[in-house]
């Protein structure tokens, strides 16, 4: 006999239990080009010292991994896989499900940005974009993961 299990009988998580995103983890292949680019280009603040999350202290001394906080309290991770590397050096070319990252930016600095990008020769995908939700721009890391930058309409 077989039983039947629909959607309705499948245990689900209430809605907003998950209560933010956490962490993001990447891949890279050039652990100084990826610090550079976030901590130094994007300002993200680096963690050092006690701010190391525990279980990965070893892995930072080692220069295996490097973390950022994003200001809304979210981590990047930065996992160096030097041997890792997309198929196509090309970086329009997609090589993972994940499209990319999506950073807020307050719409007095959205040009600024555009300029700190352009200033340290990060590849940029096409022009900047005006839609009716805000403005954006979109532009590669050093291992060809697109980053946006966006802000709101208005302001």
């Amino acid at each position: 006999m077989t039983t039947l299990v629909t959607a309705q009988s499948m245990p689900t998580l209430p809605v907003d239990a998950l209560r933010g995103l956490h962490h993001i983890a990447l891949n890279v292949a050039d652990m100084q080009a990826s610090r550079h680019f976030y901590g130094q280009i994007l300002g993200l603040h680096e963690l050092t010292g006690a701010e190391i999350p525990s279980s990965l202290i070893e892995l930072v001394k080692q220069g295996r991994v490097a973390n950022f906080r994003i200001p809304d309290g979210t981590i990047l991770d930065l996992f160096a896989e030097p041997d890792l590397s997309p198929p196509s050096i090309d970086p329009t070319v997609q090589f993972t499900r994940a499209n990319h990252l999506a950073f807020d930016i307050a719409p007095a600095l959205f040009d600024l940005a555009v300029r700190v990008l352009q200033f340290h020769g990060v590849k940029i995908e096409g022009e900047p974009v005006t839609r009716s939700t805000g403005r954006g721009i979109y532009c590669y890391d050093p291992d060809g993961f697109m980053v946006e930058i966006r802000c709101e309409a208005g302001g």
